[in-house]
């Protein structure tokens, strides 16, 4: 098992279960922060030290207070941790459910875990810890269909990007300048007008505001 976990949580009450917890699996080093920028120097720290922790345990969301940081999300402590050391185990604490985010997480930040803070989660998080020094992956039951590829839907980093300017109420030709601006390719009038008559058929909307309501109850964007 672990030896030496960090837990990067801004709650208390969520990091006294999460210690309780983590002392039931006899773990024998357990550190924890509310802050980012707290957990990303103990984690430096450690390696100085030669003793780098086994686990980090993070949430996503850290809510700002009278302190100023540098590190302000879990996706941000992440993305140090990675550079600081890309092998690091990461297990992700949240109550983030929409779909797209968390399949980033696993796709492109490659977290070992994700347990949704629950009325289970506190069992999951024990599994999740077991599964990780085992060395596989581990999501909560109930997210498990993120992560299959038939709910991708066929879309990509293009088409997120589509609909959130939708969302926002961008027309096809504010896009295409913005998307201009942006090199972000394609960027023609009559290629965005195309993705979005594709994502319309794709989740059957019959226009652009009832296709943002689905993708928003599919938690995409």
């Amino acid at each position: 098992m672990f030896t030496k976990i960090l837990v990067a949580e801004d709650f208390d009450s969520i990091n006294i279960a999460l210690v309780q917890t983590l002392q039931t699996l006899d773990i024998d080093t357990i550190e924890y922060t509310k802050y980012c920028d707290d957990a990303l120097l103990k984690y430096k720290k450690s390696i100085a030290d030669t003793n780098p922790f086994d686990l980090v345990i993070t949430d996503l969301s850290f809510v700002q207070d009278y302190r100023e940081v540098a590190i302000a999300s879990g996706n941000q402590l992440i993305d140090a941790l990675r550079a600081l050391n890309p092998n690091v185990k990461i297990l992700v604490y949240s109550v983030e459910n929409r779909a797209h985010n968390i399949r980033l997480l696993f796709e492109e930040k490659n977290i070992n875990g994700y347990v949704h803070k629950s009325r289970n989660s506190i069992s999951q998080l024990k599994t999740a810890i077991t599964h990780i020094y085992n060395g596989s992956n581990y999501i909560s039951p109930e997210l498990e269909h993120v992560l299959h590829k038939q709910n991708n839907l066929e879309i990509d980093h293009y088409d997120i990007s589509l609909l959130q300017y939708l969302a926002q109420g961008k027309s096809i030709d504010d896009m295409a300048t913005t998307f201009l601006q942006l090199n972000i390719k394609p960027n023609s009038k009559s290629s965005i007008e195309k993705r979005v008559a594709r994502l319309k058929d794709l989740f059957k909307a019959h226009n652009n505001i009832h296709l943002i309501a689905i993708v928003k109850d599919l938690g995409i964007i």
